[in-house]
């Protein structure tokens, strides 16, 4: 499954925050990681927040979009949509 997450860095602490939309209408996820945007940290405590809350390992997530930027796509491997809404919630349309 592909995922499209929002990310906050130095947010103060590592937290999934629920879904928002894009400037589209797009459900995305609002995630905070207390990490900073520099070296990949912020990158790789998104990766551990996420797979933590999809309880996945951190080696079936991949960044596909959005190295540099806030807003990111990430594949997800052996995750379907049904069972990302059970942990994560639906996203509101």
């Amino acid at each position: 499954m592909r995922l499209t997450v929002r990310v906050t860095p130095r947010g103060g602490r590592d937290a999934v925050e629920g879904w928002g939309q894009d400037e589209a209408g797009r459900p995305v996820l609002r995630l905070r990681v207390a990490a900073a945007a520099a070296d990949g940290a912020a990158n790789a405590s998104v990766i551990a927040v996420l797979a933590k809350a999809l309880g996945r390992p951190k080696s079936a997530l991949r960044l596909l979009r959005g190295e540099t930027a806030r807003v990111k796509q990430f594949e997800i491997d052996g995750l379907d949509e049904a069972a990302a809404y059970r942990r994560l919630g639906a996203p509101h349309a």
